[in-house]
């Protein structure tokens, strides 16, 4: 495993599991095994870290989100959730311990909510003919829910969410 793969995935699982605030830099030398020499030769500091540890989750989520259909876009989130972890979005937990107030993680979350909220448009333009606002903010309030709601509730509340979904798609198709 490459330097860089090693540190960013210590630094996700830790800042994942343990929070951005509470996750030192002297934690993640340790854990990753490297030098502190090394880990400031690759990262700049813990926000740049955290830009690029969300960055990379970023690539990952959306290479695996499936988009053709509601169905199918509720189903690739428990996908995730349950090799991932049922944890909530770690953008929502990123921006809330940062108060949006760190520039480069918030271009990282801001670019992360900006495509999630442009692929849910295109879905629901392409099953129900036209582009419609306000049932884009239902479908992303509904996956987003779900995405939160898992973390107490297991990922069958997901599947709760996408009949949802469906429902509201269906009716604004006729």
């Amino acid at each position: 495993m490459d330097i860089d793969t090693r540190l960013l995935e210590t630094a996700e699982r830790l800042f994942d599991h343990e929070g951005f605030n509470a996750t030192g830099m002297g934690r993640l030398v340790r854990e990753s095994g490297l030098s502190s020499r090394t880990v400031y030769k690759h990262v700049t500091g813990k926000n740049a870290l955290m830009a690029k540890v969300l960055t990379e989750r970023q690539r990952r989520f959306f290479a695996q989100l499936e988009t053709q259909n509601t169905r199918a876009l509720f189903a690739s989130l428990r996908r995730w959730t349950e090799r991932e972890g049922a944890r909530g979005c770690l953008f929502f937990r990123v921006r809330a311990e940062t108060g949006g107030q760190t520039p480069e993680i918030e271009a990282v979350v801001g670019a992360y909510h900006e495509r999630l909220y442009a692929l849910i448009m295109d879905l629901v333009a392409r099953e129900t003919g036209a582009a419609d606002e306000v049932l884009a903010d239902q479908i992303l309030a509904l996956f987003e829910g779900a995405t939160a709601a898992a973390t107490y509730r297991g990922t069958t509340v997901i599947e709760a969410a996408a009949a949802c979904a469906e429902q509201l798609l269906a009716r604004a198709a006729r």
